[in-house]
């Protein structure tokens, strides 16, 4: 009997890293968080944009620390390729690609392409 022939793991290919492990989650819309804010059920937040002006309208934050927070709300969000999981500290030029509504980050043009095209086959497979 022969033996299968196994491929061998390529991460550049046959990594495809969910959303979710990049720290991205679907965004509520500034008006449900503004209504959740209100009503009690969600807390005001510095690091998100309607939590900052929530607490800058109580005096509850100076605008310095808005500005520090508004910074650090972006911390972690896209620290990695989306292809390779590479973290994308090191990375001089990070390209960002829009991929089935979704901003993803990439360490190169290649990848973008390469994960743009895996999506693609993806989705071709699911139909």
């Amino acid at each position: 009997m022969a033996k299968a022939k196994r491929k061998a793991h390529n991460p550049h290919e046959d990594d495809v890293y969910p959303s979710e492990e990049q720290g991205i989650s679907k965004e509520e819309t500034t008006e449900e968080r503004e209504k959740e804010m209100e009503s009690g059920e969600l807390p005001e937040d510095p690091l998100t944009e309607e939590g900052r002006e929530a607490l800058l309208d109580e005096d509850a934050i100076d605008p310095w620390e808005a500005g520090f927070a508004e910074g650090a709300s972006e911390e972690g969000q896209h620290g990695k390729d989306a292809l390779t999981g590479e973290p994308l500290m090191d990375v001089e030029n990070v390209v960002e690609a829009e991929v089935e509504g979704k901003t993803y980050r990439f360490a190169s043009k290649k990848n973008a392409e390469q994960f743009r095209q895996k999506k693609l086959t993806e989705k071709k497979k699911k139909k």
